[in-house]
C-alpha cells in the first residue's frame, strides 16, 4: 500500500501525457484532479488512426494492473497490430527490404494500435483509481497562477498553484493545489505563464503536413487484387519511399481494419486550424506515377475517413518549469513530436511517470529532514526539468532525421539503398527503446537533488540551457 503524500496535484488535459501522469501520481501516492474541456472521452476517442508506443513507453503499461489482473499492455496488444516486422518498397512497388523487430522483445512491447481505441483503454484503467483521480470534464482553464505563499499555510496562505476554470454552466472558479502539470498540447495556455510572456507565438508550420485513413478493409481491400495480400494473412505493415513523401499502411486486427498515412510538403498557413478534412481526389495528386497499391488504398477509403493534418512544431523551450517551481508542462505542451520520431506518445508516457516519481521522492527527502516541505514540488518539477530535458530534445531529433532518410533517399549510389537497404530502415536505437524512465529518475535522483540544493544556495539562473543573446530563445 503506498502511504499518501498529502499532495494535491492539479492536471490540465486527458491526453496521453495527462492521463500517465494522473496514474502514476496516484500510484506515488498524491491526489489529483484532472481536467478537461471536452465533455467526456467519447469526443477524445471517436476519431483517429494508427499511434505507436515502444518499448520506453509501453514500459509503464505493464504495471498499470485492472482489477482483472491483466495489464493495460496485455489489454492493449490485444486490439494491436500483430507483426516484428516493416516491408518497404520503392514508390514504383518494387520490393527493397524486410526490417525486423524482433530483436527489441528484449526491451519491451511495440505496440501500435487505433489511437483512440488505446487511449479509451488508459481511461478505463484511470476509472479503477478514481478514489485518488477526479476526473473533470467540459471544463475549460483560462488561466494559471502560483504564489510562494508567505502566509499561514493552517490558513491557506502557504506556497500553492492552481488554475482558473470555466465550468459547463459558465461558472468561474479558483481552483488551489500544491502543483499544476499543464498537459493541454501544443496551444497550451501554461505556456505564457512558464515562459513569463503577455502571449505565447504560435505554432509554426514545419512544412509538411499528413494524410491519415482507418477504414473496414472488407469489402474493398479485400476484393481489389491490387490490394488484398494486404489482408488475406493476418496483418501486414508495409511502407512505400518517394521523394519527399513517404506512405506507411497497416492492416490490424487480422487484416480487418486498414491504416494509412502519407507525409507531404505542405505550404499552407496554420493561422486558423491545422487539422482538416481530406478528400481523396485531392491526395492522389501526391501521388502521380506511384505504384497501383498506394493509388489503390486511396481510392478505397470511404467518405469521412480521411484527414489532412498539418505537423507543426515549437522552438525548444527554455525551460518546462515556471518562475516559482509549482508549474511543469508535460508531453505536446513542452515538447511537440513529428509523426517521424515514433516517439511522441511514448516521450509523453515518460513525462508522467517521471513527474510523478520526482514529487514522490522530493516527498520522501521532506520526511527525511533533506528539505523544507516548501521546497517539495520545486525540487521536484526541476528534478523532473533536468532528468527529461536533453533526452526530449534528443528524441525529437530523430524526427527529422527519418525524414530525411526516406525523402531524400539515395537509390543509385554507391551506398545507395538499391545496394544497402539498411540505408532507408528506421533508427531503432537502445538508448532510445530500452529506457526505464522510473528506474532512470529514482538512481539519479540524489545526484539532481543535491545539485538543486546547491544551485538554491549560490543563487544560479533556473534554465537548463543556454539562451540566445538575440532571440531569448533555447541553444541547442
Amino acid at each position: 500500500m503506498t502511504t499518501p503524500s498529502g499532495l494535491h496535484i492539479l492536471i490540465v488535459g486527458a491526453g496521453f501525457a495527462g492521463l500517465s501522469a494522473a496514474i502514476e501520481c496516484e500510484r506515488k501516492g498524491h491526489r489529483v484532479t484532472l481536467f478537461e474541456k471536452v465533455s467526456s472521452i467519447d469526443e477524445i476517442t471517436r476519431y483517429g488512426d494508427i499511434i505507436s508506443f515502444d518499448p520506453n513507453g509501453s514500459r509503464a503499461f505493464e504495471k498499470w494492473i485492472f482489477p482483472d489482473g491483466e495489464s493495460v499492455a496485455q489489454k492493449m496488444e490485444a486490439i494491436s497490430r500483430q507483426t516484428n516486422w516493416l516491408d518497404l518498397f520503392h514508390y514504383q512497388g518494387k520490393f527493397v527490404t524486410r526490417q525486423s523487430f524482433v530483436e527489441e522483445d528484449v526491451w519491451g512491447r511495440r505496440i501500435n494500435g487505433h489511437r483512440g481505441q488505446l487511449h479509451r483503454l488508459i481511461y478505463e484503467f484511470v476509472k479503477t483509481r478514481k478514489e485518488g483521480v477526479e476526473m473533470r470534464w467540459g471544463v475549460r482553464v483560462t488561466d494559471y497562477f502560483e504564489s510562494e505563499g508567505d502566509g499561514d499555510e493552517a490558513q491557506g496562505e502557504g506556497p500553492h498553484a492552481g488554475v482558473v476554470i470555466t465550468g459547463p454552466g459558465g461558472k468561474t472558479e479558483k481552483v488551489r493545489a500544491d502543483a499544476v502539470l499543464a498537459a493541454e498540447g501544443v496551444r497550451s495556455r501554461g505556456r505564457k505563464l512558464v515562459l513569463g510572456l503577455e502571449e505565447d507565438e504560435q505554432p509554426k508550420s514545419s512544412g509538411y503536413a499528413v494524410y491519415r485513413a482507418w477504414f473496414p478493409s472488407a469489402p474493398v481491400i479485400a476484393k481489389n487484387p491490387v490490394t488484398k495480400h494486404l489482408v488475406e494473412n493476418g496483418d501486414q505493415h508495409e511502407g512505400f519511399i518517394g521523394p519527399d513523401i513517404h506512405f506507411l499502411v497497416s492492416s490490424i486486427k487480422g487484416g480487418s481494419e486498414i491504416n494509412w498515412v502519407f507525409t507531404h510538403i505542405d505550404d499552407g498557413n496554420i493561422e486558423e486550424s491545422w487539422q482538416f478534412p481530406g478528400k481523396p481526389e485531392e491526395a492522389l495528386t501526391y501521388l502521380e506515377g506511384w505504384c497501383p497499391v498506394v493509388r489503390e488504398l486511396v481510392k478505397a477509403t470511404p467518405p469521412g475517413r480521411l484527414i489532412d493534418h498539418k505537423l507543426v512544431y515549437r522552438e525548444p523551450l527554455p525551460t518546462f518549469v515556471s518562475p516559482k517551481g509549482r508549474i511543469a508542462l508535460i508531453g505536446d505542451a513542452a515538447h511537440p513530436f513529428l509523426p517521424t520520431s515514433i516517439q511522441g506518445a511514448s516521450q509523453s508516457i515518460e513525462d508522467g511517470v517521471v513527474v510523478a516519481s520526482c514529487l514522490e521522492l522530493a516527498y520522501r527527502g521532506n520526511k527525511a529532514g533533506e528539505m523544507a516541505k516548501k521546497q517539495v514540488v520545486p525540487t521536484a518539477l526541476k528534478a523532473y526539468e533536468k532528468l527529461r530535458y536533453e533526452r526530449v530534445h534528443q528524441a525529437q531529433a530523430m524526427g527529422p532525421k527519418t525524414r530525411e532518410r526516406w525523402h531524400k533517399a539515395d537509390w543509385d549510389g554507391p551506398e545507395g539503398a538499391w545496394k544497402v537497404p539498411e540505408r532507408i530502415w528506421l533508427l531503432r536505437e537502445e538508448w532510445l527503446l530500452g529506457f526505464d524512465a522510473e528506474g532512470d529518475a529514482y538512481r539519479r535522483w540524489p545526484g539532481i537533488a543535491k545539485e538543486l540544493h546547491g544551485e538554491e544556495k549560490e543563487g544560479k539562473g533556473r534554465n537548463v540551457v543556454e539562451l540566445d543573446g538575440n532571440s531569448g530563445k533555447a541553444k541547442l
